[in-house]
C-alpha cells in the first residue's frame, strides 16, 4: 500500500467491483507474492492479451515465472470445473476421454487407472494443488530449484487433458468459458512458448482458426 491504495476486496463487495484498484509496478508489490500479483493484474487488464500476460520481466527467475503461471492456471480451471459438473457426470462421462480416440488414466491412484472424467478433473486439480503447495519441492516462491521446476511438465500434461475433454465433449461450456477467460489459448501459448510439453500432445485445434487435427487412436498413461 505504498501509494496509499488499499488493494483488498472489502466484505460485501459485489463481484463486478472485485479488484477494481489501479495497476501497480512490480517493484512496489509484496516481494514474496509479486510475480503472482503481476500476473493477475495483467490478466485483469486484458485476458486476451497473451503476449503481455506471458511476458517475463527482466531479471525474473524463469522457474518462478513458470511456477506462478501454473498456479494461476489451476486456480482459474476451478471455474471451468464448476461449470462442467452440471453436465459431466460419472454415469455419462465414464472415462476421461478426448474425442473417441484418447482415454487418459488417472494418476491419483496407487496404480494409474481409468476414472470418470469429472473425477479425473478433480483429482488432477487436487494433486496439482498438493504439489504446488509442497514445502518439500517449493519451499520458496522467490527462488525454485531446477529439479522442482522439472515437475511442472507432468502437471501441465494432465491439466491440458481437462481442456481437451471439455472441448470435445462439452463444447458449449468450453466455448462460453473460453470467451470470458481465453484460458485454454493462454495455456497452450504458455506450454509452447516455454517448451514445457511436446507439441504432439497438443491435440486441440488452434482456437483462432479451428484448424482440423488428426491424431492416432491410443490410451495415455498418467
Amino acid at each position: 500500500m505504498s501509494d496509499g491504495v488499499l488493494r483488498r476486496n472489502r466484505p460485501g463487495s459485489k463481484a463486478k467491483d472485485f479488484c477494481r484498484w489501479p495497476d501497480q509496478p512490480i517493484e512496489e508489490m509484496d516481494n514474496t507474492l509479486a510475480v503472482q500479483q503481476l500476473i493477475q493484474q495483467t490478466i485483469r487488464r486484458d485476458p486476451s492479451n497473451l503476449e503481455a500476460i506471458l511476458k517475463m520481466p527482466e531479471a525474473q527467475e524463469e522457474g518462478v515465472w513458470k511456477y506462478e503461471h501454473l498456479r494461476q492456471f489451476c486456480m482459474e480451471l476451478n471455474g471451468l470445473t464448476v461449470r462442467l459438473q452440471n453436465e459431466c457426470k460419472p454415469n455419462t462421462c465414464t472415462q476421461m476421454t478426448a474425442t473417441e480416440q484418447w482415454i487418459f488414466l488417472c494418476a491419483a491412484h496407487k496404480t494409474p487407472k481409468e476414472c470418470p472424467a469429472i473425477d479425473y478433473t478433480r483429482h488432477t486439480l487436487d494433486g496439482a494443488a498438493c504439489l504446488l503447495n509442497s514445502n518439500k519441492y517449493f519451499p520458496s516462491r522467490v527462488s525454485i530449484r531446477d529439479s522442482s521446476v522439472g515437475k511442472l511438465g507432468s502437471v501441465c500434461r494432465r491439466v491440458y487433458r481437462i481442456f481437451s475433454h471439455a472441448y470435445f465433449h462439452h463444447r458449449a461450456i468450453f466455448d462460453a468459458f473460453e470467451k470470458e477467460t481465453h484460458l485454454c489459448k493462454r495455456f497452450t501459448h504458455f506450454v509452447t512458448k516455454y517448451s514445457i510439453i511436446s507439441k504432439e500432445i497438443l491435440i486441440l485445434p488452434k482456437l483462432d482458426d479451428e484448424t482440423p487435427i488428426s491424431q492416432p487412436v491410443g490410451e495415455s498413461e498418467a
